[in-house]
């Protein structure tokens, strides 16, 4: 069995990045006894990325992970992208000797669309066996949105079934499987060797405030009680983060980023160590 090692996803500490820089904020980090981060909306200027180097020298940080996509997703929303930056990407990755690459999602124009995701997969996959020849493997992470279903199939099968094994691996956000209403454990065990990556992010049931909850309610909007539902630090929500795991360790995978999407007010380094607390707790003090 292999031991996953646990990350933070760097998206969780962005504003602390713009602050105080990325060498402070993984110094941080390491100091807390985090010793690998996942780099994801995060400005990749020469300036961070030798920031990043920096770190990796003088703490030891493992940078698991780069974000990039296959094309520009919305104009609100830049990113590194292989259309127009192959070869900064490449280069980014050799010099934080980095041997995965993720793309977050699907461009929002695609939803909707089966033949446009199918489309999007062979070209994801065409970009994965090209990065495979310099040593570096393309991950797709999933949200909820693609369990969505067309004549009785999920986008997340057409990406499944359009793409070689070989060339495109799949980084599984256990927060966001269960939100489309199938076991995390299940999807982890159905991918052996597929998912190298898994996403540890918490689903909690937040009530609402009796008082809001009545007041929309009288007004006829269900919303306030359909959306009780928030990102929750590990061990704070009704997922089972030891089953989880057990199930990562018996299929390969290679590294668990904890990633909170919102921590509602509380500061993410709080949240953090929360979460490094409640996993210890569990019997993972080791895969830091």
């Amino acid at each position: 069995m292999t031991k996953p090692q646990i990350a933070v996803q760097m998206m969780m500490l962005k504003d602390k990045v713009a602050e105080n820089g990325i060498y402070e904020t993984l110094k941080t980090l390491s100091g807390m006894g985090f010793n690998a981060v996942e780099i994801s909306q995060l400005d990749m200027s020469e300036e961070n990325v030798a920031a990043m180097e920096k770190a990796i020298q003088d703490f030891g940080i493992n940078i698991c992970s780069l974000s990039a996509y296959t094309q520009q997703i919305h104009p609100s929303f830049p990113v590194d992208s292989f259309d127009l930056h192959y070869d900064k990407i490449v280069s980014d990755a050799k010099r934080l000797n980095v041997e995965y690459l993720r793309i977050g999602m699907l461009p929002f124009s695609m939803f909707g669309d089966a033949e446009k995701v199918v489309q999007f997969a062979k070209e994801m996959d065409k970009w994965g066996e090209k990065l495979s020849a310099e040593g570096i493997k393309l991950f797709y992470h999933n949200h909820h949105l693609e369990f969505d279903k067309v004549d009785g199939k999920s986008y997340f099968d057409m990406l499944l079934e359009n793409t070689n094994p070989k060339n495109i691996g799949f980084e599984i956000d256990v927060h966001w499987i269960q939100r489309s209403g199938l076991n995390p454990v299940t999807v982890i065990e159905s991918l052996e060797g597929r998912a190298e990556l898994v996403h540890l992010k918490d689903f909690r049931i937040a009530t609402p405030d009796p008082e809001a909850m009545m007041g929309a309610l009288a007004k006829g909007d269900m919303s306030v009680f359909f959306n009780a539902i928030q990102f929750a630090e590990i061990g704070e929500g009704n997922l089972d983060f030891k089953a989880i795991i057990e199930a990562c360790e018996r299929t390969g995978v290679k590294y668990l980023p904890i990633e909170q999407d919102d921590t509602y007010g509380r500061d993410p380094f709080e949240s953090l160590q929360i979460s490094m607390d409640n996993l210890k707790a569990l019997g993972f003090s080791e895969y830091f």
